[in-house]
C-alpha cells in the first residue's frame, strides 16, 4: 500500500500541462491540487444531485492517477488512444500490489469512468471541465488574458450538458469578483 501511497502523493508534482502550454505559467496548479477541488465540488454536486457520492468520490481521486507515473498530457501533445493506453498501462501497474478485494473495485470504478456511459462518469467528466474552467477564471482573476483562456471557455461549454452544471458555469463566466 505504500507504493499507492506514494504514487498518490507524486501528483503534488504533476503540474497541469494546459496552464503551461496556453499560459506560460511557471508554477501552475498540480493535478493534485486539480484533483483535491474536483474532489470538494463533486461532493457537493453529488450529494445534492441524488448521486453515489461514494463512486463518485473514488472515481475523482483515481481519475487522474496514472499521470502521477505518465504526466498530464494535453490533446494537441498525444492521441486519445494513445493517452487512454498510457494511462491504462499505468493505472493497472499503480493498482497491482494493492489487495485483491479493492485493486477490482479500483479498476471497476476506473473503466467505468474511461468508458464514460455511466451517471456517475459522465458527471464526473463533466465536473472535470467545470473544475477547470474554475482555475481558468481564478487565472484570469490574476492578470491572464481572456484571450488567451477562450479555448478552456469554450470547450468547456460545449461539453457541459447537465442543466445545473450549466448554471453553475454560467456563474463561473459572470462572476467577476
Amino acid at each position: 500500500m505504500l507504493d499507492f501511497f506514494k504514487t498518490a502523493a507524486n501528483l503534488k508534482k504533476i503540474p497541469r500541462q494546459g496552464w503551461i502550454d496556453k499560459l506560460s505559467l511557471n508554477h501552475p496548479e498540480s493535478v493534485a491540487d486539480h484533483s483535491y477541488s474536483m474532489a470538494v465540488m463533486s461532493m457537493v454536486i453529488s450529494d445534492l444531485g441524488n448521486y453515489d457520492s461514494e463512486k463518485i468520490l473514488k472515481m475523482v481521486l483515481l481519475h487522474d492517477l496514472s499521470e502521477s507515473r505518465i504526466g498530464d498530457y494535453t490533446p494537441e501533445q498525444i492521441s486519445k488512444e494513445e493517452k487512454n493506453k498510457l494511462e491504462n498501462d499505468a493505472f493497472n501497474e499503480i493498482i497491482k500490489k494493492l489487495p485483491d478485494s479493492i485493486q477490482s473495485q479500483y479498476l471497476k470504478i476506473w473503466q467505468e469512468y474511461q468508458e464514460n456511459k455511466s451517471p456517475e462518469s459522465n458527471i464526473v467528466h463533466q465536473i472535470d471541465k467545470l473544475e477547470m474552467v474554475l482555475q481558468a477564471k481564478i487565472y484570469q482573476k490574476e492578470g491572464q488574458s481572456k484571450e488567451k483562456l477562450e479555448s478552456f471557455f469554450e470547450s468547456t461549454k460545449r461539453e457541459i450538458t447537465d442543466t445545473k452544471l450549466k448554471e453553475l458555469f454560467i456563474k463561473i463566466m459572470d462572476n467577476n469578483q
